[in-house]
């Protein structure tokens, strides 16, 4: 044809260019396939080491058999073309690649595998990458496990990061062994990085899933030693790592082993957590033996020794729930062993079993350290205690609070606990000396004293202050000692100044008991040496109502000298009662003048907020002693002193008193000068008042003058609230910033 006459006539005067080869075989596309081939063979005659001619070629060789029978030659010819390719071609990866995924589809296996171990060893090694994928994909569609196994082993030379697949692949061909030993050198190989962005932890808890699942297939690993060195290393996951090596035991029968695992965990598990995992695998395995144990006897027959060891199966089950709470409590306490309130719930699980108890007691007490204990430690020794009480071995119990008296607590407050339980547990069996005896052994001085609150120094050597040991010695020595002894430990409390103002008070009340009435003020007078206010209101209050109830007026002017020097530094809050007092004081037995000044004197220090209160009591009292018209200044600085709203009320007092005085001018100037803070709209009441006055007491006058005034301060409230609002409204525009700018108003 004449298109081909062209090429032939190209090729003639240029036969080395690749590119009119290819334009020919281009045009020759759909003619006949032999001529293709001739003229492709043409070519590479001409230009054997041409890339572009060999992959065209091979490309349309392929395509040419696609669709046929495998045992068809044209097969076997197309190979032998690639074979003569890699002649030339033999540094081409993609002909490699082609070559083999040819030969791969047409079933022949093992000619595909050496054709993959040729181009390994023809290609460089930095384009092995490319070969391995699909060389891996091939073996692993084809059952042939020990081909595979080889191939992967090669393949970890090049790209030992790549193990993980290896591991999927044995896993899935059932060698469990290899695929156990392959995981244990990546666990144990730091350097190695999970190409899936698995961490060290998760290989090993495959490690460990592989191991207790398959036991049996799993031989050249122990099982147990890795597991439980997992359990040092991996801490946080203590209880699925115990459930895994039980199972591990179960699988391979061993099912005492298995038992013996769990309960070395539930003795040894740190937290909640990995107990209940634990316990939860613990009783599922016990309830499955049980099960398996009945299907069994279901199928073959119960003999005597079958219902012996399934009573013995079902007994060792309920123990094991019987249990549960008290494992637990031992979980908690290996978290903190010095936890008081734990060991005292670990005491209650042992109800009725006193040895259980006495041995519970005996180790907390042992274990539990007082200075980091969690709790008040001295209560593990008062419940010791108590138990050897209740059960009548009242010796034991004295020994065990005598050995906790010795004991170094935190806190002086614990030691002082421990002695008061001994000395109630002397008066509770009638052993009233004893008790004494025990508690002034309590308060003996130290041979070295140390202050309260000086932490350096054990608590023996701090107990001589304890405020709950002498309140408590007090207590009984009022009750069983002698007045002497009573005392001697009242001045003892007031010499180490550990008194509070109730101790004080109940020192004085036993010296007014027995008569010593100047005694009990002494102990007063010493007691508010020792306290400031707030604390010495009480003692100043009882002190001065005693004196006076005592003598009255005898010593009139030394209760004067007591109420001045409770009135130096009182605080305002306080001041009220003692001046009440005070004023009560010179009513009844001085002057009531000088009631007056006090009275007056306790309107100007008492609070704003009990000034109105002081004003009325001040009001009524000067009424009643020099009569109504005494009060008319007092009144008039009440007015000025307080507040718009007392203010108000003492104002309509006040002319009411006037209007029954007669004093009509009086009553209408102070109608009118309260009109000044009486806003119409909010004290109608008053305004109401004062209408109905001048009623009665006016002329139209008077009511004209009055409605005068109201609308004049109707109108100065008025604009006072139109000013602030004014100021509010510009205010608030230029904080946002609309505002009339000036010139445009």
């Amino acid at each position: 044809e004449e298109e081909e006459v062209q090429h032939e006539e190209e090729l003639l005067r240029n036969p080395f260019s690749v590119r009119g080869w290819l334009r020919y075989a281009q045009a020759r596309q759909r003619g006949p396939r032999p001529r293709l081939n001739q003229i492709y063979e043409r070519a590479l005659r001409e230009l054997p080491g041409s890339y572009k001619l060999w992959y065209q070629y091979l490309r349309q060789r392929r395509a040419q058999v696609k669709g046929r029978c495998p045992s068809d030659p044209a097969f076997e010819e197309a190979n032998a073309v690639h074979e003569r390719a890699l002649v030339f071609m033999h540094k081409m990866p993609r002909i490699w690649l082609d070559y083999c995924q040819f030969l791969a589809e047409q079933g022949r296996v093992t000619r595909t595998r050496r054709t993959f171990d040729r181009a390994l060893r023809a290609l460089p090694i930095t384009q092995h990458r490319r070969l391995w994928p699909p060389y891996l994909s091939f073996v692993r569609r084809h059952p042939l496990p020990e081909t595979a196994v080889r191939v992967f082993r090669r393949f970890l030379k090049l790209c030992p990061e790549e193990a993980e697949q290896y591991v999927a692949y044995l896993r899935s061909v059932g060698r469990l062994d290899e695929a156990a030993q392959v995981l244990a050198r990546l666990v144990n190989d730091e350097r190695f990085v999970s190409r899936q962005g698995k961490s060290n932890y998760q290989l090993w808890q495959e490690l460990c899933e592989l191991l207790s699942q398959h036991p049996d297939r799993v031989r050249s690993l122990d099982a147990g030693g890795i597991i439980r060195g997992g359990l040092t290393r991996f801490t946080d996951q203590r209880g699925r790592l115990w459930g895994a090596l039980a199972d591990c035991y179960v699988r391979c029968g061993h099912l005492e082993k298995a038992r013996d695992v769990y309960e070395e965990a539930v003795q040894t598990v740190m937290t909640v957590r990995d107990f209940t995992q634990v316990f939860d695998s613990y009783a599922r395995f016990e309830e499955s033996v049980i099960a398996a144990l009945l299907d069994t006897q279901a199928q073959l027959g119960r003999g005597q020794d079958e219902e012996v060891e399934l009573e013995l199966r079902l007994a060792r089950f309920e123990r094991l729930m019987a249990r549960r709470p008290l494992l637990l409590n031992s979980v908690l306490l290996r978290q903190n062993p010095h936890n008081v309130h734990e060991w005292h719930k670990r005491v209650a699980l042992h109800q009725g079993q006193p040895d259980k108890i006495i041995q519970t007691f005996t180790e907390a007490v042992r274990t539990v350290d007082p200075q980091r204990a969690t709790g008040r430690p001295h209560e593990l020794w008062v419940a010791f205690a108590r138990f050897y009480e209740d059960n009548g071995q009242l010796d034991d119990a004295r020994s065990i609070l005598s050995r906790a008296t010795r004991v170094r607590f935190r806190r002086v407050e614990d030691l002082a606990a421990i002695w008061c339980e001994f000395g109630e547990l002397e008066l509770r069996h009638q052993r009233h000396q004893e008790a004494l005896n025990v508690l002034r052994k309590a308060t003996a001085l130290p041979a070295r004293r140390a202050e309260f609150f000086d932490s350096s120094e054990p608590v023996q050597n701090r107990l001589y202050k304890s405020l709950r040991v002498w309140a408590m010695l007090a207590d009984l020595e009022e009750s069983l000692g002698t007045f002497q002894s009573t005392r001697a430990v009242y001045e003892r409390i007031l010499d180490l100044r550990i008194a509070t103002p109730q101790i004080v008070i109940n020192y004085a009340l036993l010296l007014e008991e027995h008569g010593r009435f100047e005694d009990s003020f002494k102990a007063y007078e010493r007691g508010i040496a020792l306290f400031r206010w707030p604390h010495v209101g009480d003692l100043w209050l009882t002190y001065l109502s005693k004196f006076v109830a005592r003598y009255g007026g005898r010593k009139l002017e030394r209760a004067r000298d007591l109420f001045e020097q409770a009135l130096d530094g009182c605080p305002p809050q306080h001041a009220k009662t003692i001046y009440l007092l005070y004023a009560r004081l010179e009513e009844q037995f001085g002057l009531a003048r000088r009631a007056m000044a006090v009275y007056e004197r306790g309107t100007r220090a008492v609070p704003p907020a009990q000034q109105r209160d002081m004003f009325h009591i001040y009001i009524r009292r000067a009424a009643e002693l020099f009569g109504v018209t005494h009060t008319r200044p007092i009144y008039q600085r009440a007015i000025e002193v307080l507040g718009d709203d007392a203010a108000r009320e003492l104002c309509l007092r006040f002319a009411d008193m006037e209007c029954k005085l007669g004093e009509v001018d009086r009553a209408r100037a102070i109608y009118t000068y309260c009109s000044q803070i009486c806003d119409p709209r909010i004290t109608g009441s008053f305004w109401q008042t004062w209408k109905e006055f001048e009623i009665r007491h006016g002329n139209e006058d008077t009511i004209r003058e009055m409605l005068r005034i109201k609308r004049s301060v109707q109108a100065t409230y008025n604009t006072q609230v139109n000013f602030m609002a004014s100021q509010m409204l510009k205010v608030s525009g230029n904080a946002t910033g609309t505002g009339t700018a000036p010139g445009r108003a």
